[in-house]
Parts: C-alpha cells; structure tokens; sequence
C-alpha cells in the first residue's frame, strides 16, 4: 500500500505525499508524468536513478494539470535535468504566472473538502521550461494516445496505452473515496469521482469519465489512490460513468468555472460556509482564551 510499484512492464507509480507521479517507459527514453507536490524532487530523481542508472533524465515532463499537488516539484526536476515540461496548452497559464485556478471549494464536503482549506491555492511560473504539450506525438512516450479529460481543470489531459490498456487518469478521477477520511488513511480503492475541492466544471468532468470508461481498461493509474487491475479496475470505472455520484452542493456544482487559453472568464460566487465560521469561531475562541490564562498568570 502506498508504495512505489511496477503496474506495467515500463511503469512505475511514486507516492508522492497526497498524490501519485509515474514514470513512463525504459532507460533509454522515459517520461516523468506528473511530479507531486514540492519538496519531492529528491526522492523522484533519487527512484529515477534506482531504476535507470546515475545521471539518468527523462525526455520532459509531462503535466496532466497544474494544480499544486501535480506540479509542485516540476520546476525544480527540470531545472536539475534541463528538460522542458510539457502541458495541455488550457493549462499554461496557470504554469506561467500568468493565472490562478478558480478558488478550491470545500463546501461541497467530504473529508479532503474540509482539508482544502489548509492547502495552497497557487500558480507557478515554469516559463522558462514550459512547452505547449504535442497531442499526437508525447515525447518518451511512444504508443499512448492523449485524451482531453477536462472538468477537474479546463485542460486536463489522461493518457491511454490500447496495447495493453494501461489507463493514466490522473485527476480525471480518483481511485479513493477521498470524501472518507477512513478510505484516505487506508487508501482502500475505489473508482471515485474527481476531487471535488478542486473540480470546477462537473458536467464536463462526467463527459470525460464517460469516454474513458469506454477505453475498458486492464490498468488503471490514477493521481490519487492505489493502482487497480483487472475487472475491480474496468467495473469500477463503467460503474462510476453510470452511477455518478458528484456533490450535491458546492460553488461549482450547479455553476461551471469558465476559462479560455488567458485564464480563468467566469467564476461562480461562493456558496455559503458555515463550516468556514465555525472553524473562525473556535480559532477566535482559542485566541481569546489563551490571551485571558495570559493575563492571570501574568498578574499572579
């Protein structure tokens, strides 16, 4: 469980803290897809060269979004390796500087919903490195077909091998229920929506978890949870495509976030948060009394 592991021939899934990152294919060429979150560079590179040999860089990056639990170690691998990182051209502004994703929601609940609040809601600005990703011709990654997937982000993008069915997901969707902090902590897959925290636009996140469920995949990686095989892995997903059991509330639920290739057009107001209040109300509370104990023992 949450360990790094070999789910195809020339794949291998990293932990990487909250999410998975996988390299793709064999010493002479490979793809780093995804790269956690920062502070993972070392132990990326470090497993790289377990596999590969001293010195060993892949072809680029590859992103399939650039939320910061995808892209955090990004720049650092590719200032290392001097390689470019490569992404859906929806998703370079966001890895340019240039614009912040929609804010995360936790008002549509769950575990990881409530947790959103403590993470960062950041862009980053990989100009330097960052390429227009070439959708019929990944670099290192020979015999995969790119698919749009958006919905978790305007330019969300998964990867499906038809030689043996090796489904790459990444936030397309998750194979936790991470609305269950029991299911987070044991990690027990589960083909789950999306995370919702993050997901702006669910109609199009279920047009793109519909598309995939057709591909019928033998291997499922996703960018959060443990790797799935066999029937649990296709079953899982076509029952996802047909059940669908997205959030019933929350600021992008009814309303899409909207963006074209500058950033975010359109974002919804946000949806009430009496959860937000209670949390200020018990901080403040917190505050007020250690300040009062101050005081007395001060004046004792």
């Amino acid at each position: 469980m949450n360990s790094v592991r070999t789910i195809a021939h020339d794949v291998v899934r990293i932990p990487v803290k909250i999410g998975n990152c996988y390299i793709v294919g064999g010493p002479q060429r490979w793809t780093l897809l995804d790269a956690g979150t920062e502070g993972n560079h070392d132990r990326i590179r470090n497993i790289a060269e377990q596999r590969f040999g001293l010195g060993a860089r892949p072809e680029c990056i590859v992103l399939t979004h650039g939320h910061f639990d995808h892209a955090g170690s990004a720049g650092q691998l590719a200032r290392h390796w001097d390689i470019p990182i490569c992404a859906h051209r929806l998703e370079l502004p966001y890895l340019t500087g240039r614009a912040k994703y929609p804010p995360p929601d936790p008002t549509v609940g769950g575990f990881m919903a409530n947790m959103v609040r403590f993470f960062p809601n950041r862009n980053y600005d990989f100009s330097e490195h960052m390429r227009e990703l070439p959708m019929t011709a990944v670099p290192g990654m020979e015999g995969w077909t790119v698919y749009e997937t958006p919905g978790h982000t305007p330019g969300h993008i998964s990867f499906f091998r038809p030689a043996d069915r090796v489904l790459l997901a990444g936030d397309a969707f998750a194979t936790v229920n991470q609305a269950s902090a029991f299911a987070v902590l044991t990690m027990k897959p589960e083909v789950s929506v999306p995370p919702t925290y993050y997901t702006c636009d669910w109609e199009a996140a279920y047009d793109s978890v519909a598309r995939l469920s057709e591909l019928d995949p033998e291997v499922i990686g996703a960018g959060h949870g443990e790797p799935m095989f066999g029937a649990a892995a296709r079953e899982g997903l076509r029952r996802l495509a047909t059940e669908w059991p997205q959030p019933v509330k929350g600021r992008y639920v009814n309303q899409p976030a909207k963006a074209d290739h500058t950033g975010p057009v359109y974002i919804p107001p946000p949806a009430p948060d009496p959860v937000k209040w209670i949390t200020v109300g018990v901080a403040t509370a917190g505050a007020i009394g250690a300040g009062v104990l101050w005081k007395r023992r001060r004046a004792a």
